[in-house]
């Protein structure tokens, strides 16, 4: 059987590919919702445009949750140590991700089931909320895997996570955090120019822009930081790609600041990918002022997708590091699911996401054209 398997090493590389397409697929896909949902009491002043606001989303929203799904699972299905680690000790962000997560669904179905004005404005709160906290707490998230997240395995490789829930928010990490909302916002605001008309479209641009140049100040503002704050690791012990997956098995030196530069400076085609983080981001900001919502739409999603393969490839091979115990840190060599199972599971990636993409792309298709309020009017599904 062996022949028609693809060796060990080159399975972790391309699962680690896919873990970085289903985490940029989340970010673009869902991330204009968050956007959106963090947008909706600046850019909507009256009942009715609220409601416009809404539904530009609601058709949509629950097909785009499955992009982080699919995104779950393969954490769990293919590095396992790694969905250990940051699902116990990211516990109670993930509990405040899904608690917020849970809103929005809840306010798009009860926010019109009372005609009470306080009971909408509720509600809008809580898309409000639905939006807002989760894109913080991504953001937090991934300035702490740049930080290292202080956790560290005993001779059973049972994780003991040693850190709390106050000590992720450092300064580094909320401005990660404040990087993820200001762009989640400009990519909610191009879809707003793009779906609707008339005041909310333009308060949109007016939010978008400012957020889009915010994203690009906070970006490089990261990048300067990394470059001269943040140490780094680095594996100190023969690199064995193909072994079994044991995180105990290597050493690995914390570096001088700077150190999550390295892998730019012996790679430089790598520096595309923030290159397009900050071009993006500056092109967004642009079209949002002339109103060019689907150009700006994929100006901010190319900005969202070079920030996450800037941090993907900063710490590469690392995926998480530990900053207690930096030998125990998870890599791409050492904490995937075995030969076989990342094979299978690779088949059955191949078979379901191309499906995945092909009725996204119909939904939008189906769904093209501007949201308005007479289409709303005549329209029982309408939120």
């Amino acid at each position: 059987m062996d022949f028609i398997l693809l060796d060990y090493t080159t399975l972790r590389l391309v699962w680690w590919l896919l873990l970085g397409v289903l985490l940029i697929g989340f970010a673009v896909m869902d991330g204009f919702d968050l956007g959106i949902g963090t947008l909706l009491p600046f850019v909507a002043r009256t009942d009715e445009e609220r409601r416009l606001v809404i539904n530009t989303v609601g058709p949509v929203w629950e097909g785009n949750q499955v992009w982080l799904v699919l995104g779950g699972g393969a954490i769990f299905a293919a590095w396992p140590p790694l969905y250990a680690v940051s699902f116990s000790g990211f516990y109670l962000a993930m509990f405040l991700i899904l608690f917020a997560l849970i809103l929005r669904p809840v306010g798009f179905k009860y926010r019109g089931k009372l005609p009470g004005q306080r009971w909408r404005d509720n509600w809008d709160r809580a898309l409000f909320v639905g939006g807002f906290v989760p894109a913080l707490v991504m953001g937090v998230a991934m300035g702490n895997v740049l930080l290292g997240v202080p956790f560290h395995f005993d001779d059973s490789q049972r994780v003991f996570y040693t850190g709390g829930f106050f000590g992720l928010l450092t300064p580094f990490a909320l401005l990660a955090g404040l990087l993820a909302v200001a762009m989640f916002v400009a990519h909610g605001a191009a879809m707003l120019v793009l779906k609707t008309d008339g005041a909310v479209a333009e308060r949109a641009a007016r939010y978008g822009s400012v957020a889009a140049l915010a994203g690009f100040a906070l970006f490089a503002a990261g990048g300067i930081c990394v470059a001269l704050l943040l140490p780094g690791h680095a594996i100190t012990s023969p690199l064995a790609t193909d072994g079994a997956s044991n995180p105990l098995l290597k050493t690995v030196q914390v570096t001088a600041a700077g150190g999550w530069m390295y892998n730019y400076s012996a790679m430089p085609a790598t520096l595309l990918a923030p290159a397009a983080g900050l071009l993006g981001a500056l092109a967004a900001a642009l079209l949002l002022r002339a109103r060019r919502g689907g150009q700006a739409f994929v100006a901010s999603g190319v900005s969202i997708a070079g920030i996450i393969l800037t941090v993907g490839l900063a710490i590469f091979p690392f995926l998480l590091p530990s900053s207690t115990q930096p030998g125990a840190g998870l890599t791409v060599w050492d904490a995937s699911s075995s030969r076989l199972t990342l094979w299978v599971m690779l088949l059955v990636t191949a078979a379901l996401l191309p499906i995945v993409i092909a009725y996204t792309s119909w939904v939008y298709r189906v769904l093209k054209g501007k949201t308005t309020l007479e289409e709303m009017g005549g329209n029982p599904n309408a939120y």
